[in-house]
């Protein structure tokens, strides 16, 4: 598949799963985050592990949103393409605004192709990251009637096992350039498979990745959205995970939408708490449907992230 199916495939499903409707969740709370970030008594999160995925202000120019965003208090992101710039092009772009990479999208070639991979993980040293990140496990089918709670992964243990080696192949090359790789979830990795098993695609991966060469970069909004309270994945994957994607859930009409931090139901100081027994994180603010609103949006998560307690 290539890169712009991928990236035209991400962006439709992202449109899409926010008007999908999502079942009570279990085993997590729904009540209001805003109501749970006052507690003073806790220690907070370092300026330095704060950062911004790109996608979300993706609408605007990429000078404007560099500026936007260190005059907002940003020092880091983490990027989802270099807006038609070369890496180099790119870094310095950065520069100029005061602020770095920390880390970036950047998917592992399916079919595995090591050639393009090698590229990937050079650009991410360009750059200056310290993670790279695949950003999106395979899709096998979209649904036909729109609802893309019903979106189809992997199915099977093998084709998961598949993968995960194809993870490590990536975590391998990474490490040999200096680099933390991780892999970002959605919600299919959580769905029922076809073998005769329990387990799902999530479980598969965090067992046949080698903890050296791969990390998990836990989207909290999807995890929510597959029934999984994150407290629990936390307490599961341990140390594995080492960033967070930070973005917030509502419900229009009953179906799931994306939020601003801390105006939905997602309760992200418990989380963080929990997280922050297992060591050290980044917090990476985002909603994909931003818009023109994006740069709003970047303040509110920022300040929103200022004020949690751990």
């Amino acid at each position: 598949m290539s890169k712009a199916n991928d990236d035209e495939k991400r962006r439709a499903f992202l449109k899409g799963a926010a008007a999908a409707a999502v079942p009570t969740l279990l085993g997590a709370s729904a009540t209001p985050a805003l109501a749970h970030d006052g507690d003073r008594h806790g220690r907070s999160i370092p300026r330095e592990s704060i950062s911004i995925q790109l996608y979300t202000l993706r609408g605007l120019s990429l000078e404007a949103t560099l500026q936007g965003l260190a005059a907002i208090g940003y020092r880091k992101v983490e990027h989802a393409g270099f807006g038609n710039r070369t890496a180099a092009e790119f870094r310095a772009a950065l520069q100029q605004a005061g602020l770095r990479a920390s880390s970036g999208h950047q998917a592992i070639p399916q079919p595995w192709n090591d050639s393009a991979w090698h590229q990937q993980v050079a650009d991410a040293v360009a750059v200056g990251q310290q993670y790279i990140v695949t950003p999106l496990s395979p899709i096998t089918s979209f649904p036909a009637d729109g609802d893309f709670s019903k979106i189809k992964g992997l199915t099977t243990i093998a084709a998961w096992q598949r993968y995960a080696e194809d993870l490590n192949r990536a975590g391998a090359i990474a490490r040999a350039a200096g680099l933390r790789f991780g892999f970002h979830n959605h919600s299919w990795e959580f769905a029922g498979l076809e073998d005769d098993t329990p387990r799902v695609g999530f479980d598969i991966l965090l067992a046949e990745t080698d903890p050296r060469l791969v990390h998990f970069e836990l989207d909290l909004y999807w995890a929510w959205f597959a029934h999984r309270d994150p407290v629990q994945l936390i307490a599961y994957a341990g140390d594995r995970i080492r960033q967070f994607h930070v973005k917030d859930m509502r419900f229009v009409d009953h179906k799931a939408a994306f939020a601003d931090l801390g105006t939905g139901v997602i309760d992200f100081a418990r989380i963080f708490r929990a997280a922050s027994k297992t060591g050290e994180h980044e917090y990476i603010v985002e909603r994909d449907d931003a818009g023109t609103s994006a740069l709003t949006t970047a303040r509110v998560g920022f300040d929103y992230l200022n004020r949690v307690r751990l």
